[in-house]
């Protein structure tokens, strides 16, 4: 069922100033017209058979226009009757043409089922458009309508008329869609300029041909039938052609190219209608994927599987009323357009509506088949104000319902992971980490006597070169760099070195050539907090470096937060925490910091800059006279490859860290990603003489068997379990457990998240080796670190290992 045109009602809050502009041009019309027409009864019994035979062309023709597809409120149907009354203005007057057109518009008017006013508006809209061609008629010689000869000023003074005619009729179109349709009057004004311009100039430019033909004979009159008639087939075809190209051949349905432009034109309409403050302006745009059609196809063959579509198709039908507008983008997936929403509740009402539809099994051959779906919902305007925002959005909430096994999902920004936010973000992040790449010359060893700076801005002086095993040394050391380009136009300077990466790298440098290669200050990112008394004047790179002015992406900094043996109090290592301070969020959310990186190559940078930065850090430590072992965490990309134990294996030589004061910390979902690949990195990381923990132990899905092939040297029991081990006895059940398993198979246990006292006595009493949290110290810079381990006193829990009672909880 075709909506009704909204261009039958009198807009609201547009009412007087739009009724006042239909009375104006329906005076001007009469106004104009009415010598014509006063003097029209006078003339008519002297008018000849060819301006009758035109007459009853021009009305019947408009019985019948021609509508368009797919133009909607930005232009109207076209009128056959214009090439009739333009040459009936031509060969007879003003007020002929004015009549017959008046009837013309009236007969279209009842058969278009226009309303009354519009209809009027019509009429006079006409008048005035065929008044002011007569006026330019009446410019020429004089002799246009005594039938004589034409002459070249004739012809000029027709051409004009046409050009006349055309500026009026259209102008006045223009005005009033101004009035109803506001703002976006220029925008549809000028898109249907082209096609206005093509049908009806055609039509008028017919008209010169149709006076000359009357002139000879009235009976060649109706020839002109014949070009028309082609013409309106050919448009026909057109629009048969056009509505294919729009419908899914085997659904009926209608396809993507509809789809678009239904929701632009829906847009548009909604814009408007919140423009003028009425209710029901949002649009929601539903994406549904079936559920299990890939096993149809496979089992069953795609001919069952199209048979399953068209059922599909006709069960969505069914469920969704019209106007609303269900399509096939392909495949298994269809969509749903809904208009006039006030809220995103009418959007999931009828998404349950269709999941139930979807529900009952489809009986294909006496088989049952049962295929549900997964449907994402995105609304206008909060979620998009264009079709391909909005179908993207949809298409995120929809693999959302499907990720957490619903059926059901509308869009939320937490949920889109390549969202623009998150994209910017990392676009930050990766000129973070290559500006700090490039600052440290791919990890060159500063030379003897100069000043080593890391990430906590502490000074390290080194004494001896470090050199790799077996004498090698760093290539990157003695590379040549590459000749910087320097030309008179900055600009052409500027795109030349931007589009080579390797000079890119060597013009964040200019300036520093006089520094011997890796005689620049290392800051690491982060500013002297110690006041250790580095040389101000010293040139420095920190992790802004080569950053444009005004696009700072902060700097990314290690956090380390203090392991210590419960029995003793004693400090035994660190784990290194990533930070990032953004200049504009302020501190990055660790979590979604590393959910932004993970999913890209960005996170081998990130990798590589923590591991620089922690085993830089253990050499300053160990220049201190102080022995901590620092853990840090690992993605699951990082161990799909052997570029990390590669890298480790370097920077471990180049600083003379000795291997076991590194712990690497990988997860149970890192390792049940790829076993055998993860398997192979950490044989070849222990190898080395680096530890191995499992960290998040009991959150995941491992078998116990990974706990007795794995070269692991400690567990890590989850933060989770922790927590509640102290009011839940089932949380205090697991952790021993996860105890004694591990002390069996000879590994370290370190508990995070201590919090209180109580749980602490309690880890003591269950036997762990070493716990983390904030019932030791919270995690902190290094130099802060190093100030509270000045400050640190041991705390040795006393009575022994007599256990707490943990109060039982209910049954679930």
């Amino acid at each position: 069922m075709e909506s009704p045109d909204p261009r039958n009602l009198v807009p609201p809050g547009r009412t007087a100033q739009f009724t006042a502009f239909v009375a104006a041009v329906l005076v001007v019309a009469v106004l104009v017209s009415a010598g014509g027409l006063v003097s029209l009864p006078s003339t008519v019994p002297d008018l000849p058979a060819a301006f009758w035979t035109m007459a009853v062309l021009a009305v019947a023709c408009d019985a019948r226009p021609f509508l368009p597809p797919g133009r909607g409120q930005s232009s109207s149907a076209v009128f056959p009757s214009t090439c009739f009354t333009f040459a009936i203005l031509l060969g007879w007057g003003l007020g002929p043409a004015v009549a017959v057109q008046a009837v013309a518009v009236v007969v279209s008017g009842i058969r278009m089922r226009h309303a009354p006013w519009r209809t009027a508006f019509n009429a006079g809209q006409y008048a005035c458009s065929l008044a002011a061609a007569y006026a330019v008629t009446r410019l020429g010689p004089g002799g246009l309508y005594d039938g004589a000869a034409l002459d070249g000023t004739d012809i000029v003074a027709i051409g004009g008329a046409g050009v006349a005619w055309f500026a009026v009729n259209y102008g006045l179109v223009t005005a009033a869609v101004r009035l109803r349709f506001g703002e976006r009057w220029w925008p549809n004004a000028w898109h249907g300029l082209p096609f206005e311009l093509l049908s009806t100039g055609s039509l008028l430019l017919l008209a010169p041909v149709l006076v000359t033909a009357a002139r000879a004979s009235a009976a060649l009159v109706p020839l002109v039938l014949v070009p028309l008639f082609a013409v309106y087939r050919m448009a026909r075809l057109t629009v048969e052609q056009h509505q294919l190209a729009a419908l899914d051949p085997l659904t009926g349905l209608p396809n993507r190219k509809a789809l678009l432009a239904e929701v632009n034109e829906q847009v548009h309409r909604h814009a408007e209608r919140a423009a003028r403050g009425e209710p029901g302006t949002r649009l929601a745009l539903l994406l549904i994927d079936l559920d299990r059609f890939k096993n149809v196809n496979d089992a069953l063959g795609h001919a069952v599987g199209d048979r399953l579509l068209v059922e599909v198709s006709a069960r969505l039908t069914d469920a969704v009323a019209p106007p609303q507008m269900v399509a096939r983008l392909g495949g298994d997936e269809f969509a749903i357009v809904m208009t006039g929403l006030s809220d995103a509740g009418e959007a999931r009402a009828l998404a349950d509506e269709v999941v139930q539809a979807l529900a009952e099994p489809v009986p294909l051959d006496g088989l049952p088949l049962d295929v549900g779906g997964s449907i994402g919902i995105a609304l206008y305007p909060e979620h998009g104000e264009d079709f391909a925002t909005l179908m993207r959005h949809a298409d995120v909430a929809m693999y959302d319902a499907k990720h957490r096994n619903d059926t059901v999902a509308v869009y939320t920004a937490e949920s889109d992971h390549n969202s623009a936010e998150r994209l910017g973000l990392l676009a930050d992040l990766r000129r973070v980490l290559e500006a700090g790449a490039s600052g440290r010359e791919d990890g060159a060893t500063p030379p003897v006597g100069t000043t080593v700076r890391g990430g906590d801005g502490a000074v390290l002086p080194t004494s001896t070169p470090l050199e790799a095993p077996n004498g090698a040394r760093w290539w990157g050391r003695w590379r040549r760099r590459p000749r910087v380009v320097i030309h008179d136009d900055e600009l052409i300077a500027r795109i030349i070195t931007g589009a080579d990466p390797t000079l890119r790298r060597a013009a964040r440098t200019v300036g520093s050539d006089d520094v011997p290669a890796g005689g620049a200050v290392w800051s690491g990112g982060q500013p002297d907090l110690d006041g250790s008394g580095a040389d101000p004047t010293t040139p420095t790179t920190d992790s802004r470096v080569g950053a444009e002015p005004g696009t700072d992406a902060g700097e990314i900094m290690m956090y380390y937060q203090p392991q210590i043996a419960i029995a003793t109090g004693e400090v035994v290592g660190v784990e290194a925490l990533l930070r990032w301070r953004h200049p504009r969020r302020g501190m990055v959310d660790p979590e979604e910091l590393i959910r932004v990186a993970e999913q890209s190559a960005v996170m081998r940078l990130l990798t590589r800059r923590v591991v620089d930065d922690v085993v830089e850090q253990l050499a300053k430590w160990s220049a201190a006279g102080l022995g901590l072992r620092a853990a840090l965490n690992v993605s699951v990309r990082d161990l799909h490859t052997c570029d990390i134990a590669d890298q480790i294996a370097d920077r471990l030589a180049r600083y003379g860290v000795a291997p076991e004061r590194l712990q690497l910390e990988i997860t149970e979902g890192a390792l049940m990603a790829d076993p055998r690949r993860v398997l192979t990195t950490i044989t070849r990381l222990h190898r080395i003489g680096v530890g191995i923990a499992l960290d998040d132990f009991g959150t995941g899905y491992s078998s116990l068997q990974h706990l007795r092939r794995l070269p692991l040297a400690e567990v890590k029991v989850d933060r989770s379990f922790v927590l509640g081990m102290a009011e839940d006895s089932d949380d205090a059940a697991i952790v021993r457990s996860t105890i004694e398993l591990a002390k069996a198979l000879g590994l370290r246990v370190v508990a995070e998240g201590v919090e209180d006292e109580r749980t602490w006595r309690m880890l003591h009493a269950a036997g762990c080796d070493a716990a983390q949290g904030w019932f030791y110290a919270r995690p902190m810079p290094a130099e802060e670190l190093v100030a509270w381990l000045a400050r640190y006193r041991p705390l040795r829990p006393l009575g022994g290992h007599d256990e707490a009672e943990v109060p039982r909880r209910h049954a679930r």
